[in-house]
């Protein structure tokens, strides 16, 4: 283990840090610690070159998995490598401001280049039939109206999966407005249409149990399951098989219904800080990430407002 670890992952506690995210630091620096041990270095001994080595066992499969028990099966993308790079600097950081033995600065622990990818949004007809698709391919008519209502609350909150598979009935008033402590331990308040609306009251008609989760996972036919609450792996998965038989060409997943979500809003007018405010972002430039006008839109653009389009 990392030296002051443990009074580190406390600190994070103290800052009112979600559990979740203090899982996350603990897990990445763990596969820190795997790498010094298997390369032999000594913390007190890690250095710039250390740094570089550590970089190429992320990106090889030579690295352990989170649980530390396996090889990877797969390679990092950017985004994961620099997560578990920033969780070093963090806890590098953390070493310096309480005055104790750090080898190397924080700064020197550079991130990857991430590629920039062409951002891509379903169209509208597809988030649609997506979030349609559980009434028509699900054959068990409870499983069917509860994950439409859960797509339906997603699309129509913006709100991630963690806070969505989280959510308890309470948190719900009867107008359609929910709640939420979301990443952070932000609070903020997000709104149902009255469609997604619609569809939850259907579904929690079916309910005759006390469980005060909002959706729950059922064993067997119907019957509630002890877990009390759904999970987000098998929200995932559901939304990667119906994507695959409805043969939605464009990368869906639940966190696209969250970028679908902020881009039909923001080519609809909406006001970025709104959105801004909906999404639970503390920054606007991370809203602006969030937002990509879809292809068919910025075609539109085009034909609408440059200035030779109605030249020949």
């Amino acid at each position: 283990m990392l030296p002051h670890m443990d009074d580190y992952l406390l600190n994070l506690q103290s800052s009112n840090y979600s559990p979740e995210t203090v899982y996350n630091y603990e897990r990445d620096l763990n596969v820190f610690c795997q790498f010094l041990e298997e390369s032999n270095i000594e913390f007190d001994k890690v250095d710039k070159r250390a740094i570089t080595y550590y970089k190429a066992y992320l990106v090889s499969r030579d690295r352990k998995t989170a649980r530390l028990a396996e090889r990877a099966d797969k390679v990092l993308d950017a985004r994961s490598i620099n997560r578990m790079l920033s969780a070093l600097r963090s806890y590098l950081k953390y070493l310096i401001d309480m005055d104790e033995p750090c080898p190397i600065s924080p700064e020197a622990v550079k991130l990857t280049k991430a590629d920039r990818k062409h951002p891509q949004v379903a169209e509208l007809n597809e988030l649609v039939r997506l979030i349609e698709a559980p009434t028509h391919l699900e054959s068990n008519p409870t499983v069917a109206m509860r994950n439409r209502a859960m797509l339906e609350v997603l699309f129509a909150t913006g709100m991630r999966i963690s806070e969505l598979c989280n959510l308890k009935r309470s948190q719900i008033d009867a107008s359609g407005r929910i709640f939420i402590t979301g990443k952070g331990r932000k609070q903020r308040f997000v709104y149902l249409t009255p469609r997604a609306q619609q569809h939850l009251e259907a579904y929690l008609n079916t309910r005759e149990d006390n469980c005060p989760a909002l959706f729950i996972p059922y064993a067997g036919r119907n019957v509630v399951s002890p877990k009390r609450k759904i999970s987000t792996n098998y929200l995932q998965e559901k939304i990667k098989r119906y994507r695959e038989k409805l043969r939605i060409n464009t990368p869906t997943s639940a966190h696209s219904l969250r970028h679908g979500f902020a881009t039909y809003l923001a080519e609809g007018g909406a006001n970025p800080a709104a959105i801004q405010i909906l999404l639970g972002h503390e920054s606007l430039d991370t809203t602006t990430r969030y937002v990509h006008a879809s292809d068919r839109y910025a075609e539109e653009t085009h034909h609408k407002y440059h200035p030779l389009a109605d030249t020949h």
